[in-house]
């Protein structure tokens, strides 16, 4: 078989959101869980992330797959509903929608749920995605109350800047001011926010990518947050190849030596899911050694440096990330952030799992 596969733990994941536990204070955390768990596979994260309050997902497949899985905690649906159809569901399977556009209401008002839904509100406080204005808040709320088929409301805003120097108090205290009024709970915190922002905890917390072991920051690595990778992309040297000074090695030729040198093939490509724009320097490690990655990344292989490595050779262990390599390292270097390695991981690459 070809060596490369994905070593997922359980063990890392479960730790991961004990450290955001702790840091939330009072608030109830929502798992969130999307995109296949950020590439590690929703039954995997469902099981490792089992003492969640609740968990967070995209689509209506998603929230059902986890109740299929024994998942009795709320399912809050991040993106809200795509049709009127999708209320009824909610109800059955007690999920709870993000509701962020005025079309979301006119539809709980001409189709309402058999049993009323606990709905989350979303406010536009900055970030101009999704949102209702913040300017309309008293109408929006109070129309939601009125609505037959709402149990419960909670209001919600997202950052755009929580991992970022210019904070969140610009897009909070707006938030927070408005939202005072009406007295009920409410949600702001995703990974960044409640690991810098305690004021920003509120009533839920929604913490993703730190559950996978990686920083939401670029200047704090993910250990001193206290995380552990739960994704550890492994594959091995295929061949060894020696250069002479002034040949190149790959597509492009984009790296040439400039004095002899051992280069390893790497049993790993962007179909992989490894970034194609990765650089030559983008980090590695080879037995465990750091090493650099060389020239263009190709389909099911891509090349790295051996130099001082001389007991590298064929069957050799790489790390493309994880275990001893932050996925953020590897993300700075090649131009990305950890979201994207993580979540495009190909269907091709074995998972197991591990400590």
């Amino acid at each position: 078989m070809r060596p490369i596969q994905a070593r997922i733990s359980i063990d890392a994941m479960a730790h991961n959101l004990r450290v955001a536990r702790s840091h939330a204070g009072t608030a109830c955390v929502f798992a969130v869980v999307k995109a296949n768990a950020y590439g590690h596979g929703l039954s995997r994260a469902r099981r490792a992330l089992a003492a969640a309050d609740g968990f967070a997902v995209l689509t209506l497949e998603e929230a059902a797959n986890l109740r299929l899985m024994g998942v009795e905690q709320p399912i809050l649906l991040l993106e809200g509903l795509f049709g009127p159809d999708e209320i009824s569901t909610c109800a059955e399977l007690n999920l709870w929608p993000v509701l962020h556009h005025a079309a979301h209401l006119d539809w709980l008002q001409q189709n309402p749920p058999a049993r009323p839904i606990q709905v989350f509100l979303k406010f536009d406080s900055g970030m101009h995605r999704l949102g209702f204005p913040l300017a309309d808040h008293a109408a929006i709320v109070a129309r939601t109350k009125r609505l037959f088929g709402v149990a419960g409301v909670t209001l919600m805003t997202h950052f755009a800047q929580a991992d970022e120097a210019a904070g969140v108090d610009w897009q909070l205290q707006p938030f927070l001011r408005e939202m005072a009024v009406h007295g009920l709970p409410w949600s702001s915190a995703n990974s960044a926010a409640l690991l810098r922002y305690q004021e920003t905890l509120g009533n839920w917390v929604r913490p993703g990518l730190m559950l996978y072991g990686a920083s939401p920051f670029a200047d704090v690595p993910a250990e001193k947050l206290r995380l552990r990778p739960a994704m550890t992309l492994q594959s091995e040297l295929i061949s060894v190849q020696t250069l002479q000074a002034g040949e190149g090695v790959g597509y492009g030729q984009l790296f040439r030596a400039d004095r002899p040198m051992r280069v390893g093939v790497v049993a790993c490509g962007y179909a992989d899911g490894y970034p194609r724009h990765a650089l030559t320097g983008t980090p590695v490690l080879v037995n465990g050694r750091r090493s650099r990655t060389l020239g263009r990344v190709s389909m099911d292989m891509l090349c790295v440096d051996l130099s001082g490595l001389p007991d590298a050779g064929m069957g050799s262990r790489v790390t493309l990330w994880g275990d001893g390599l932050p996925v953020d390292d590897v993300a700075t270097a090649a131009g990305t952030s950890s979201y994207e390695l993580l979540c495009a991981l190909a269907a091709r690459v074995p998972v197991v799992e591990g400590a």
